[in-house]
């Protein structure tokens, strides 16, 4: 009898602790875009396949907005359109961000160590994990000695590590540790900030007029130029 009742309360011990875990459990994303992508970022104690869609999701979204009616628009321009705009306080998310791109931003959301509600700067986690892995991956070293000086200050802003990229925004195409900073702080720590409630993703595109167009739409001038 004893050992039974043994038996019966440690199965309501179980199923207590296992409610317990599903009630606080947040539901995991599953609708991975670039999943046959190669993987561009990772990081020990990081979600890295969320990391890699997000980053992926984000290129996506700066090109098919900047491109406007380019044929040959590369990808290496949306960053040099992306950085500045959004360093300099002129970035529209609501006009940029798909809706592919919010579900993701709502995935990371859950990712604890990945913001700060104390950061005053950004609500990026200057002191996480991903933030260490970025910095420690850096291939320029100029801007890698600038990252780990404003780090190790407390001085790290988007607008102050924002500023030199605006001139080695081409970086970004073969570093994915510097393209996944530019992704989680000028795009997606920012998003934060937005009511995507009133955006309309539904919204069809508008046809180009280009009577109504000037010469380079949206096109940065030295983006095409080494500086």
């Amino acid at each position: 009898m004893k050992i039974k009742m043994k038996s019966k309360l440690t199965y309501i011990a179980f199923l207590l602790v296992l409610t317990v875990f599903s009630c606080k459990k947040e539901p995991q994303f599953s609708d991975y875009k670039y999943a046959d992508k190669p993987v561009a970022f990772t990081c020990e104690g990081i979600n890295s396949k969320l990391l890699n869609e997000a980053l992926y999701s984000f290129e996506d979204d700066i090109t098919n907005h900047y491109k406007g009616r380019s044929q040959n628009f590369r990808l290496d321009q949306a960053y040099s359109q992306i950085i500045r705009n959004s360093v300099f306080g002129r970035l529209k998310l609501e006009d940029i961000v798909s809706k592919h791109t919010l579900n993701v931003f709502n995935a990371l959301k859950n990712e604890n160590d990945l913001w700060d509600a104390n950061n005053t700067k950004s609500h990026l986690n200057y002191n996480g994990t991903a933030m260490n892995c970025i910095s420690n991956g850096i291939k320029d070293e100029s801007l890698k000695t600038t990252l780990d000086a404003l780090l190790s200050t407390n001085s790290m802003s988007p607008k102050l590590f924002g500023s030199p990229l605006t001139t080695k925004y081409r970086y970004a195409l073969n570093d994915k540790n510097l393209a996944m900073y530019i992704a989680l702080d000028l795009y997606y720590a920012k998003m934060f900030d937005v009511d995507f409630s009133k955006v309309n993703f539904n919204k069809p595109e508008q046809k180009v007029d280009f009577n109504q167009l000037p010469p380079k739409t949206e096109v940065d001038p030295h983006a095409g130029h080494n500086h």
